[in-house]
């Protein structure tokens, strides 16, 4: 868990400042009128460290696995995300994945392969070591739609 930790400090640092320095006009710019714009990009990694900072920890207790889905096209809209300064966007992406590393970084060993069910419709289990190493490769993806090429990954 820690090169996950780690690596996703690293990430979220240089990106924060990286994304800071995007103008207004091109971070709030919707390609169309049913994409997100970069910010709203952001404000998903947002709402997807907010579902996965409840799986982190939710898992680690309950005794049935927690079914913690998420309807993400719903979150980024509820939290007006494309309405939102952004440097408040910028400022709770850094500090959400802050939250995550500490959470990940205070967990005991004997839990990283408790599972939780991500699925919506169709079960899924995933142990919380495989969300934490999947959160940082959808982070990545992400990250190339808001600064192309930034990673060589491809996520499905």
């Amino acid at each position: 868990m820690k090169n996950v930790t780690d690596e996703l400090q690293q990430i979220t640092a240089e990106y924060a400042a990286r994304i800071s320095g995007i103008t207004e006009k091109e971070f709030s710019a919707k390609p169309l009128p049913n994409k997100w714009s970069k910010k709203e990009v952001v404000g998903h990694l947002i709402d997807s460290a907010q579902n996965n900072l409840r799986r982190f920890i939710c898992g680690q207790y309950e005794s049935l696995p927690p079914h913690i889905t998420y309807e993400q096209d719903f979150w980024v809209a509820a939290n007006g995300y494309g309405q939102t300064s952004s440097e408040d966007v910028i400022q709770l992406w850094l500090l959400i994945n802050k939250r995550i590393c500490d959470v990940l970084n205070s967990m005991p060993k004997s839990n990283y392969e408790k599972v939780c069910n991500t699925g919506n419709d169709s079960e899924q289990l995933r142990s919380l070591q495989w969300l934490a190493e999947d959160y940082v490769k959808h982070l990545k993806h992400h990250l190339n739609q808001v600064i192309p090429g930034s990673f060589d990954i491809v996520y499905k």
